[in-house]
C-alpha cells in the first residue's frame, strides 16, 4: 500500500512537470519511461547489486558522505524493515513511469476552456490545483492506483530476486508463498489454492476502485 502512495504522489508531481514546455522534454520523458520498459528481472538484479551487503554502491555513497558507520553499514536485504523498504523502493521505481503516463493523459484530457476559466476567476497555483485539477484528475488517479495494486499484488519477480520472502518472512507475498508452496515444496494443491486466493481479493478491490472512480467523476 505504501508503494502505491509513493507512486501516485510521485506521478502527480512528475506529470505536472512533464506537461510543461522546456528544452529536452522528450528526452526527460524517455528517461522516465525507461524503468517501465526494462525487463523486470534485469532491472531487479541491478537493484540487488545496489542493495548488496558487501558491494552496495548505496552504502559506499552513505559511508563517504559520513552518514553511516563504514564498519557497520546498513544490511538492506538482511533486516526486516530495511528489506521491506527495499521492496517498496523497487516497486515504486518500476511502476512510477506507468502511473506518470496515466496522469499525463489525464492532464491532457482537461479542456483548455476549463484552465482558461479558472485563470479568469483567479484560480492559480495551489488554488487551481486543489479546486480544478485534482477533482478532474481524481478518477484517473484512482485508475493508476488500481493498476498499481494489481501489478504489485501479482508480482513475484522483485521479491524472489531480492529477498525470497525473507528475512523471517517479513517481505513475503501471496505469489511468492504460492511459488514456495506449490513449486519449491512440491505441494501443488495448496500452492494453487494460495494463488487462487488472489482472484476474489483483486476482484473485490477492482470493483470498489471502479465504483469510487465513478463516484468522484466530474461531469
Amino acid at each position: 500500500m505504501l508503494a502505491n502512495v509513493v507512486i501516485v504522489v510521485g506521478a502527480a508531481f512528475l506529470s505536472h512537470f512533464l506537461v510543461r514546455d522546456f528544452r529536452g522534454k522528450w528526452f526527460v520523458r524517455f528517461l522516465v519511461l525507461l524503468p517501465w520498459a526494462a525487463p523486470v528481472a534485469l532491472s531487479t538484479i541491478g537493484w540487488l547489486w545496489i542493495f548488496d551487503s558487501l558491494f552496495s554502491v548505496l552504502n559506499w555513497v552513505l559511508v563517504h558522505a559520513h552518514l553511516v558507520d563504514k564498519f557497520n553499514p546498513p544490511q538492506w536485504l538482511g533486516q526486516p524493515r530495511l528489506a521491506m523498504a527495499a521492496i517498496i523502493t523497487v516497486h515504486a521505481w518500476r511502476l512510477l513511469p506507468f502511473a506518470t503516463v496515466i496522469m499525463i493523459a489525464g492532464l491532457a484530457s482537461i479542456p483548455t476552456e476549463v484552465n482558461d476559466a479558472a485563470r479568469i476567476d483567479g484560480a492559480v497555483g495551489l488554488r487551481k490545483l486543489w479546486y480544478v485539477t485534482l477533482p478532474l484528475q481524481l478518477p484517473i488517479a484512482l485508475i493508476a492506483v488500481l493498476f498499481g495494486i494489481v501489478f504489485t499484488a501479482t508480482d513475484m519477480a522483485v521479491v524472489y530476486i531480492l529477498t525470497r520472502g525473507g528475512p523471517f518472512n517479513s517481505t513475503q507475498t501471496l505469489p511468492m508463498w504460492a511459488f514456495q508452496t506449490g513449486i519449491s515444496s512440491g505441494s501443488l494443491g495448496p500452492g494453487a489454492a494460495v494463488a487462487l486466493y488472489l482472484l476474489p481479493v483483486l476482484a473485490v478491490v477492482t470493483v470498489l476502485m471502479l465504483w469510487a472512480a465513478k463516484r468522484v467523476e466530474v461531469s
